[in-house]
């Protein structure tokens, strides 16, 4: 079993309420193949949300302690982010998932690439949160472009 970022199936949950549809993605879902999730959702944040971005590193770092995600106004969500990775890890465990395909550049979910935290769109090489526990815990997690490339 695959399990896919919510928002590349067409759900409307990214932060401003939009989705990131990927049609190769939205066919596995369709076809049973994959299962959605979002870990920011189950982390507790709202739709739509203010924008976040780790501050100080990246996912290693935040599950370190070592870096912290905050959203555009300065609100510390940092824990939001670690109970939404954690839920997501119980999710992959429970459903056996053999790959993860997550939303580049995102603080949750991000596998090669992130924001750098100053909000001007400035992308530097990091996982999110959620993708670098999934892998500290032997999960293989791909970017959406990665996955489709790769196996589709």
């Amino acid at each position: 079993m695959i399990l896919v970022s919510s928002c590349l199936a067409g759900f409307e949950v990214r932060y401003n309420g939009t989705h990131s549809l990927n049609n190769k993605v939205n066919k596995l879902v369709e076809e049973n193949k994959a299962i959605t999730i979002c870990p920011e959702l189950l982390g507790g944040l709202s739709t739509p949300r203010e924008p976040a971005e780790i501050i100080g590193g990246n996912g290693e770092d935040v599950l370190d302690g070592k870096a912290k995600v905050v959203d555009k106004s300065g609100k510390d969500v940092t824990q939001l982010y670690i109970k939404g990775a954690y839920a997501t890890l119980e999710k992959a465990k429970e459903i056996n998932a053999t790959i993860v395909v997550l939303k580049e550049d995102s603080p949750s979910c991000g596998s090669s690439e992130i924001y750098n935290g100053e909000f001007i769109g400035k992308k530097i090489k990091g996982m999110g949160v959620t993708s670098a526990l999934l892998k500290r815990n032997g999960l293989k997690v791909m970017a959406e472009e990665q996955f489709a490339d790769t196996f589709l």
